[in-house]
C-alpha cells in the first residue's frame, strides 16, 4: 500500500508542475502581446526576457518615429552588465547577419515593431 501512495504523490508533483509551466507559458505570452513582441530564438530565462521586452519597449515608447538602434543596443547592454554581470553584446538593426558563441541561458534574438534585437552573453576569461 505504501508503493501505492508514493506513486500517487510522484503523479501529483508532476500534474502540479505541469500545471505551474502552463501558467508560466500564458503569462509570457501575455507579456509578448502587450509588448508587440515576436521571439525568434532564446536561450534564456522568461525572467531576463521579459526585462529585454520591457527596457526595449520603454526606450522605443520614448523616441516616436525612427527607432534611435544604437541607443537601445547601448541601454540593453548596460542595464544587462549591471544586472546580469559583464561581457554582454547586443546588436539592434532592422538587417543584418550574424553568427555568434554565447554562454548558456544568455542568448535571446526577438523583434520588436520592426526592429531586432540580438542579445548575448560571452564568458569571461581573466588574463
Amino acid at each position: 500500500m505504501e508503493g501505492v501512495e508514493l506513486e500517487l504523490e510522484r503523479r501529483s508533483k508532476f500534474l502540479n508542475s505541469l500545471i505551474q509551466q502552463k501558467k508560466k507559458a500564458k503569462k509570457q505570452h501575455d507579456l509578448i502581446g502587450e509588448f508587440n513582441v515576436r521571439v525568434r530564438a532564446s536561450d534564456m530565462p522568461l525572467v531576463m526576457q521579459n526585462r529585454a521586452f520591457g527596457l526595449s519597449r520603454e526606450l522605443l515608447n520614448a523616441t516616436p518615429g525612427k527607432a534611435d538602434n544604437k541607443r537601445l543596443a547601448l541601454a540593453l547592454k548596460k542595464d544587462f552588465d549591471s544586472v546580469y554581470g559583464p561581457a554582454w553584446h547586443c546588436i539592434v538593426g532592422t538587417s543584418f547577419g550574424s553568427y555568434v558563441t554565447h554562454s548558456i541561458g544568455g542568448f535571446i534574438y526577438f523583434q520588436i515593431d520592426k526592429v531586432y534585437v540580438l542579445l548575448f552573453k560571452t564568458a569571461v576569461e581573466p588574463l
